[in-house]
């Protein structure tokens, strides 16, 4: 399996450097399954981070009942947040980058200390949270078409591409989280809104599952690191010239432009 692992992270890689998808992994390898596509994923960070790349954090996705129905799986995935993937609030991001990018709105945590599974609580998750930030995910599958099952989009990182990060940041106390609402415009159109309790009843129940996940890789959530909790959500198609702006009430606003 080792020698399988090996060749999907590397056509994973190629895919992403080269704008060109490949065909889902579980139409080809009838073998692999969830663990060897979590060993892919960190195969393919690891040569990301011998070539230079640092980690900034980690996502969940997944998170909504809606799309585990659709992918016919009871639990979130995850996926690794790097450096290179950073976009700062207003910034412009180029399609030809990617290959079908889409975008998510998610209330993102960093965490003022580490969180170290496999029992961490939700209570765990907000004595270590130390303040929040307005985010957009902009999602992508190197799978061609978007035909992904789970074990494809936790091969390819959990469809990651970028994060966009707002410049409000808040201090957690006092706020509800799972109450916050959120409004989803594209090109100054509202096309979504949501609550903070999409994403498994409330956002750091989604940190505290990835916490206790990502004990069982020998990982831990760390100090200063950027956690996306899941979308609030569907996700959101993008294109050329579009301008994507995410509402969160009193937690602040975040946009991005593509071209």
């Amino acid at each position: 399996m080792k020698q399988v692992i090996d060749v999907i992270a590397t056509e994973l890689l190629e895919a992403e450097r080269s704008r060109l998808p490949i065909a889902p992994i579980t139409e080809r390898y009838a073998d692999v399954d969830v663990t060897d596509a979590y060993q892919i994923q960190l195969e393919v960070t690891r040569r990301k981070l011998a070539e230079g790349r640092t980690v900034i954090g980690k996502k969940v996705g997944l998170t909504s009942v809606a799309m585990q129905k659709m992918l016919g799986v009871d639990e979130p995935d995850y996926g690794h947040l790097l450096d290179d993937m950073r976009v700062e609030d207003g910034d412009t991001v180029d399609t030809s980058e990617m290959l079908r990018p889409r975008v998510e709105a998610e209330i993102g945590f960093v965490l003022s200390q580490d969180l170290v599974g496999p029992n961490v609580t939700y209570l765990d998750v907000l004595m270590a949270t130390k303040y929040l930030v307005p985010t957009i995910e902009i999602i992508d599958s190197r799978i061609a078409d978007w035909k992904i099952k789970l074990i494809d989009t936790v091969a390819d990182n959990g469809s990651s591409a970028k994060v966009v990060v707002g410049k409000k940041i808040s201090a957690i106390d006092g706020i509800d989280i799972g109450s916050v609402g959120m409004s989803f415009y594209k090109n100054d159109e509202l096309i979504a809104t949501g609550a903070g309790a999409a994403a498994l009843g409330h956002p750091a129940h989604a940190v505290a599952w990835l916490a206790n996940k990502l004990h069982e890789f020998g990982i831990q959530l760390k100090a200063g690191e950027l956690i996306l909790p899941g979308a609030l959500s569907a996700a959101v198609n993008v294109e050329p010239g579009d301008n994507i702006v995410a509402q969160f009430g009193s937690l602040g606003s975040v946009s991005v432009k593509f071209k």
